[in-house]
């Protein structure tokens, strides 16, 4: 865990030297955040809310046994902001692999219901960004840096550490697969849970973009909510890649980007970023926290 903290805290000190760099910029959004459409405002409240229960469709959906529904929203409310206090998901992962361990199924069946659930969400957002794609062509257009012999060999150093990992776990690797694999086959012999699996995961990201889309149109971003959603798809999904707690600093400095490389001007881009950020962290992280020591106390957990 020594190497993932220090990550954590390299990509945080980028984050905040990027913050201070560009804080005219920030203040500027803020400010613009204060007068948004509150009407859109509400639209994007309706849809961060919206998202627990689909996160809660999803997970049911990856298990052929019934879960309690009521406890299982609840579990997803704290499990959101479990995942913003610790790195990569693992807030998240530790609260619904103990909820379901807490519901009787064993550990390993836990803990491949959560792989089946990621898998599921994996797909449905690669699916969409190539949806999109499609739509709004020219829309992804990442600077291209010219190549030059210390870019071939980072990428030449990075396949050789990918092959060599590889390698070392090809067996617990295979393990893995093959019990994700008989757990999918499980839930899709159920026509409703492989429904709620797909269509959870498909709704839950769809309405994190569409947080994103209504913030957007709240503060005046001048982008069609297909590129919004195009570009927030994107721009989440390569955040993931850095273990920072719920993508702090990483998601927000590569969705701002993004956007302003779509053709949002720098005040609106961070404005759309601060809205989302606010919406579907800040303010439900106390609350969340509170859900989960109350989830603890009764031993919902």
């Amino acid at each position: 865990m020594g190497w993932h903290a220090l990550l954590s805290l390299l990509v945080l000190l980028c984050a905040a030297f990027l913050a201070h760099r560009h804080w005219p910029v920030i203040a500027a959004g803020a400010a613009r955040l204060t007068h948004a459409d509150r009407g859109w405002l509400l639209v994007a409240t309706a849809a961060t809310l919206a998202t627990w229960a689909c996160s809660a469709l999803a997970q049911q959906g990856a298990v052929p046994e019934p879960l309690p529904a009521g406890r299982l929203v609840a579990v997803q409310f704290a499990a959101a902001s479990a995942n913003h206090v610790l790195p990569s998901g693992l807030g998240a992962g530790a609260v619904n692999l103990r909820f379901l361990t807490r519901c009787g199924l064993p550990l390993t069946r836990s803990a491949t219901a959560l792989a089946v659930k990621a898998c599921a969400g994996t797909v449905v957002r690669a699916l969409l960004i190539g949806g999109l794609a499609l739509a709004c062509p020219g829309a992804l257009r990442p600077p291209r840096p010219a190549a030059s012999a210390w870019t071939v060999a980072s990428w030449a150093a990075a396949a050789v550490a990918v092959a060599v990992a590889a390698a070392l776990l090809a067996r617990p690797l295979r393990r893995a697969v093959r019990c994700v694999l008989r757990d999918v086959r499980a839930v899709h012999e159920l026509p409703a849970r492989a429904a709620a699996l797909w269509g959870g995961s498909l709704a839950f990201a769809a309405l994190h973009a569409t947080v994103v889309i209504a913030v957007g149109q709240a503060v005046g971003l001048p982008l069609s909510p297909a590129r919004v959603a195009l570009v927030y798809l994107a721009a989440s999904s390569a955040a993931v890649l850095l273990p920072t707690p719920g993508g702090l600093g990483s998601l927000d400095a590569a969705l701002a980007l993004a956007l302003t490389l779509a053709g949002a001007p720098g005040d609106a881009a961070a404005s759309t970023v601060l809205g989302y950020r606010l919406l579907t962290v800040w303010l439900p992280l106390i609350p969340g926290l509170v859900a989960l020591g109350v989830l603890i106390r009764r031993r919902v957990l």
